[in-house]
């Protein structure tokens, strides 16, 4: 075959994929029922099974746009509580779809990686059974990304069930090629899943393995919520010792030192609260509070 059959071929290749595409968009759209106003929710267009049967062998490209579907949902969802909810915990924004589109898009394209991490990361405050079953459905359709493991372990973590989350990084550290820290995850489950350190190292990974930007702000938001947990710990000591001293509680930062209130790590001002010896998150402060 010369080039420019090669050419004619491929062009005709992309073209029949592009036909299928909107083929399935189209077959899909007419047949979705009616919009519930009550709730503001489109409704899932097909099953998986179905829309694997219509894809007409371009199960990757279904798998796209199911994919996309799921982030426009979720999105859509974050818009309308003035994006303020965070990616970890979603669980009031009634995302009764979410886990359907997820498994749609792994049912079409069972190698393809992203709807997995985004299951593990966003169902477990949704519907951690779903969560789980969607995470260990990629592991079994691929056994040596070690990356499902690690948020399967993660699921795991969550529901503090640490010895789970040591067996599944210990299976995940068992893959040739998989970095240290696997091996180490799975000995500091065990140990102390329950740390403040071991929630660290969770995110830090997190936020260096992820190839999705969503899920890198989420695990740096936890990492900042982290920093400012420590941060209280001290300046909490610092009350503690001044109320041991004087026998009352500062009330102000200069009592104990400070030229101005301490800022988070977001930049914003703890507050004291008046006759306690506690310190809180300031109105502008954009640390987790949850």
């Amino acid at each position: 075959m010369n080039d420019r059959a090669k050419t004619i071929s491929l062009g005709l290749v992309i073209a029949i994929g592009m036909i299928a595409t909107v083929g399935l968009a189209r077959f899909v759209d007419a047949r979705r029922p009616p919009v519930d106003v009550s709730t503001n929710d489109e409704s899932l267009y097909l099953n998986a099974k179905t829309a694997k049967r219509i894809s007409l062998g371009f199960n990757g490209l279904a798998a796209d746009w199911y994919w996309m579907r799921s982030l426009q949902y979720v999105g859509k969802k974050i818009l309308a509580q003035d994006g303020k909810a965070s990616l970890d915990d979603l669980s009031q924004l009634d995302l009764k779809l979410l886990a359907p589109l997820l498994e749609n898009a792994t049912t079409l394209d069972p190698e393809f990686l992203d709807p997995y991490e985004y299951a593990a990361v966003v169902l477990p405050a949704i519907d951690v059974q779903e969560a789980i079953r969607i995470t260990r459905k990629g592991i079994e359709a691929n056994p040596n990304a070690w990356r499902l493991y690690q948020h399967l372990g993660y699921i795991y973590w969550q529901q503090h069930d640490y010895a789970m989350a040591a067996e599944v990084y210990g299976r995940g550290a068992a893959i040739p090629g998989v970095p240290p820290w696997m091996q180490a995850m799975k000995a500091r489950m065990a140990a102390e899943g329950g740390s403040r350190d071991t929630a660290r190292e969770i995110y830090t990974r997190m936020f260096e393995q992820s190839a999705d930007e969503k899920v890198k702000d989420m695990a740096r938001k936890r990492l900042l919520q982290l920093d400012s947990l420590d941060q209280r710990d001290e300046l909490r000591k610092l009350l503690i010792a001044y109320q041991t001293r004087t026998g009352r509680c500062p009330a102000n930062w200069r009592e104990i030192n400070f030229p101005g209130a301490p800022l988070d790590p977001s930049g914003a001002p703890y507050v004291l609260e008046p006759g306690k010896c506690e310190v809180k998150l300031g109105p502008g402060s954009a640390i987790i509070v949850k």
